[in-house]
């Protein structure tokens, strides 16, 4: 009896069972195809996955929904438990309503690797309170992440990353700190990319394995703590510029565990201490790039056997790189470059390298032999370093897995005594300033992508092997400074660059081919028309020609080149008119046409090109007005049209917002007439503000080409690099500019160079010029100027050049700072200033006592005469010339002779007394 009762039971609960797991299966069934359904498959949606697979595809009814692609069950209750469905193409939204938080069990989630562009991350992920893992990652999810993920207490793994999308996530501080307070559990946080723009709490769970936090915008201080957590394995807090550190000076608690160190970018601003060798004898990987460290690299480095990765560039490390380090057993990959390096380099006693990257330091001698033993080399770049000798290319030709070689910029000759080749493995090779005279030795390598000879002594043309084997695979190619003197055609299928700059071409222009898109061979000596074929490349972004000698018209083509961002054909001998043809859609950001023959108008299709930043249209024979309207370019920088036929006043729109970036304007040696446009330079909201950047280098911007211009600066014509970020410039000279120097031209306080000398300009030097603090070139000369100058000037500390010259001025020169550096020509021609440098004092008069003799004595006249012998007295400088000038600018030249004595011999005997004087004070000093 009891015996059928237990069967009973056990038939009666086995049913149950059945029965429990069959209701989810069918609910969770239809959750899952409604989810599937509110996606569609986007083979780009899961881009940087390296084997993208849509598991959705096995998701169908005729198949139990445990057994689908990505979705475990639990094996009792029937439950889904774990939803994998990362790289699986998912393109499309996740609302508050979406059947996937229907799935109230799930304790694994991973949706990281898809698309999920128009999503916020729902708060509705909170409510999975079985949650362990959540993955999110790189799915281009957007907005502010939820509160409520902090309920999770359950979580082991949080992986929110976006460190691949295009969205970027948002975190609060608080809710960071809520976060970690609440997650106890955590043993892995990844939240790379999120805006989170706060400090680092303290509060990190100690089990945590992973800390991942680079590119979230942490400021302050790194806690030590950090450095202590027991389980640590993987840290990473790289990018985050406004971070601060330092290495702990105990050992770390974590040293034994942590493998994956990151923290490139933080500031340490201090040396890399010996205990780094000494407690992370476990790292593999550690990356302390642009940690603007300093001082030697520590030799207890060389202690760190397991390490694999090793990565100190862009510090300011100096001294020997510590025996020992290149030949680590471990070490596949290792970047000390750009530091201040010195020394030679060691033999190498390993062979597991693969990568090495010693680019710019200062490092020398020879190249050691052993570099032909390191056979899994796949980069070798030693670029930038001061390696010297002869090196032959026997001594990489055995290397078949090399792919990159850069040995550019060093004191190096490249030799091939042994008539070898480079391996064919090759992909980027870099030999710029080797002493390269001859190409035989690149037969093999027939999968170059990136090719740069420049610099160096090939002659002649490129041999048609050359571009044969370059044919399918070259997009790169530098071969500028060399004395190559002909160049048929450019039979390249997938070229994206080609440079042949200051060599020694001639004839007519190469057209490369359609997929090009910088092109680059100014400095040559073209001599034929620019063939209409140049407009068959639209994919151009640079084209320079400049500085040939190219004749005849410029294709009117170009102008509608969409893609077009910089056309450079200064200095050649184009004629006809600038093309009218510039469209909407134009990227047009820089047009240099400087130094032509280039006639006619200045076509106003211009102003459909509203990235255009730099205008230089110099030097030509444009006859035309002034071209008010391409005020409207809200990018205009760098406006010139100097040395043209340019007539007419200057008049402004009515238009507000006109030239507001404008920050260099030249239209020297024109024929501009009227008063000077007050209403223009009310408009140049650039020049009145200070920007900090301003007068500093930057480094953005392309690797080929930057915009130039000649500006008037401190006295002789010169060219400025990187013109948009150095000199702040007005020049309006040598026109026919009449009236009084406008009192708002002291509001452009950004200007470092302002010339409107040679002009018919009259009335006072307005004292508002005394505002512009950062001016260092000043050239108001030769015109009609009269008053004093002002004594506002002598706050102008920056000022280098100083021109006054040829005026009516008078009155005391200002005193102090950068007037004491001013010579006389800074104010020849102003016969009324005094003081220094043109007299030794100002306001002090001296007399010239008695009567000059004679009948045809002139009161008036001696005593101006008196002036200006006295002024040449004053200053010591010779009176002849004085005398002279004076003399023929009042029509009396009778009474030079006579006077020149006279007057010359009372000075001789004033001069005598004076040193009587000096001699009997010091003798009655010395007794």
């Amino acid at each position: 009896m009891g015996y059928a009762v237990i069967m009973l039971l056990i038939v009666f609960l086995c049913h149950e069972v059945s029965s429990i797991s069959i209701l989810p299966h069918k609910h969770q069934t239809i959750s899952l195809l409604k989810f599937k359904q509110s996606f569609t498959v986007d083979l780009s949606a899961s881009y940087y996955c390296r084997k993208p697979y849509p598991k959705t595809s096995s998701w169908n009814t005729s198949r139990d929904c445990c057994s689908w692609d990505g979705v475990v069950c639990d094996d009792i209750t029937g439950h889904v438990i774990e939803l994998d469905l990362s790289c699986s193409n998912l393109s499309g939204t996740i609302d508050s309503n979406s059947s996937l938080f229907q799935l109230s069990h799930l304790q694994s989630l991973d949706l990281s690797l898809n698309n999920f562009s128009n999503s916020h991350i729902s708060p509705e992920f909170g409510k999975f309170s079985s949650l362990k893992h959540l993955h999110l990652s790189d799915s281009n999810f957007s907005g502010q992440i939820p509160s409520e993920i902090s309920h999770l207490s359950k979580l082991h793994s949080l992986r929110l990353s976006t460190i691949y999308d295009s969205n970027k996530l948002r975190l609060t501080t608080h809710d960071f700190k809520s976060l970690l307070q609440n997650l106890t559990q955590l043993r892995e946080l990844d939240l790379r990319g999120i805006n989170m723009s706060s400090t680092i709490p303290l509060n990190f769970s100690s089990h945590l394995t992973t800390l991942s936090l680079s590119e979230t915008g942490l400021y302050g201080i790194i806690p030590e703590s950090i450095f202590h957590l027991p389980n640590l394995e993987t840290l990473d807090l790289s990018f985050n510029y406004q971070l601060s550190g330092y290495f702990p000076k105990t050992k770390w608690n974590s040293s034994a565990s942590l493998i994956y160190i990151g923290l490139s970018g933080v500031n340490f601003s201090d040396n890399l201490p010996e205990s780094l060798g000494y407690h992370l004898t476990s790292v593999r990987y550690l990356f302390l790039q642009s940690c603007n460290l300093r001082g030697p690299i520590p030799e207890s480095l060389s202690n760190l056997t397991r390490i694999e990765n090793l990565y100190l560039s862009y510090n300011s490390l100096n001294g020997t790189i510590p025996p020992g380090m290149l030949s680590l057993p471990s070490l596949n990959t290792i970047d000390l470059s750009n530091n201040h390096l010195s020394g030679p380099l060691e033999d190498f006693k390993s062979n597991s390298l693969i990568s090495i990257d010693l680019e710019g330091n200062q490092l020398q001698g020879h190249l050691p032999h052993s570099i032909q033993n390191q056979v899994n080399l796949t980069d070798l770049t030693l670029s930038f370093n001061n390696f010297s000798g002869r090196v032959d290319v026997s001594l990489f030709s055995n290397l078949k897995q090399l792919g990159e070689l850069s040995l550019s910029y060093n004191n190096i000759s490249l030799t091939n005594d042994n008539n070898v080749t480079l391996p064919k493995s090759l992909t980027m090779l870099e030999l710029a300033a080797c002493e390269v005279k001859e190409l035989k030795f690149l037969k093999s390598a027939k999968k170059l992508w990136l090719l740069d000879l420049s610099n160096n002594k090939i002659q002649g043309r490129i041999p048609d092997w050359a571009w044969s084997n370059w044919m399918s695979s070259l997009r790169d190619l530098n071969i500028s400074h060399n004395m190559l003197t002909s160049v048929d055609s450019i039979p390249l299928q997938l070229l994206d660059t080609i440079d042949l700059r200051s060599n020694l071409l001639q004839g007519s222009l190469p057209i490369p081919p359609n997929s090009t898109e910088y092109f680059f061979i100014s400095q040559n000596n073209l001599t034929e028309e620019i063939p209409s074929s140049i407009c068959n490349l639209t994919s151009l972004v640079m084209l320079d020609l400049a500085r040939n000698n190219l004749k005849g018209a410029i294709p009117q083509c170009l102008g509608s080149i969409t893609a077009l961002q910089v056309l450079d054909m200064r200095l050649n001998n184009l004629s006809g008119n600038i093309p009218t043809t510039f469209i909407n859609e134009s990227s047009l950001s820089s047009l240099n046409l400087h130094g032509n023959k280039l006639e006619g108008k200045i076509p106003q299709s211009l102003t459909n090109c509203k990235q255009l930043e730099v205008l230089d249209l110099g030097d030509n024979h444009l006859n035309d007005t002034f071209p008010v309207w391409l005020g409207t370019l809200p990018q205009l920088k760098v406006l010139s049209l100097r040395f043209n036929k340019l007539h007419g006043p200057i008049r402004t729109s009515r238009i507000e917002n006109m030239f507001p970036k404008l920050r260099i304007i030249d239209l020297a040696y024109n024929a501009f007439s009227g008063n000077l446009p007050s209403s223009l330079f009310q408009h140049l909201k650039a020049m009145r503000t200070i920007d900090p950047s301003m007068g500093t280098s930057r480094d953005g911007g392309d690797r080929y080409y930057q915009d130039s211009i000649a500006v008037v600066s401190k006295g002789f014509e010169r060219e400025i690099v990187r013109i948009l970020f150095l000199y702040t410039t007005i020049d309006l000279s040598n026109n026919k500019f009449e009236g009084h120097i406008p009192t708002i031209m002291g509001d452009l306080i950004a200007l470092r160079v302002l010339n409107i000398s040679h002009n018919g300009l009259e009335g006072p030097i307005p004292s508002s010029l005394g505002s512009l603090s950062l001016v260092e070139s000043l050239d108001l000369s030769s015109n009609h100027l009269v008053g004093e100058i002002p004594a506002q000037f002598a706050s102008l500390t920056s000022l280098e050049v100083f021109n006054l010259s040829y005026n009516h001025l008078k009155g005391c020169i200002p005193q102090g700072n950068q007037f004491q550096t001013f010579e006389n020509n800074s104010y020849e021609g102003n016969d009324g200033l005094r003081g220094f440098p043109v007299s030794k004092s100002c306001g002090t008069t001296y007399a010239v006592s008695g009567q000059l003799d004679g009948e045809e004595s002139n009161s008036e006249f001696l005593s101006d005469f008196r002036k200006a012998a006295l002024m040449g007295y004053g200053s010591g400088l010779c009176i002849g010339i004085s005398i002279v000038y004076f003399m023929m600018s009042t029509g009396k030249p009778i009474w030079f002779a006579r006077i020149i004595v006279k007057l010359e011999h009372k000075i001789m005997m004033g001069r005598r007394k004076k040193q009587r004087r000096q001699r009997n004070c010091r003798r009655r000093n010395n007794h």
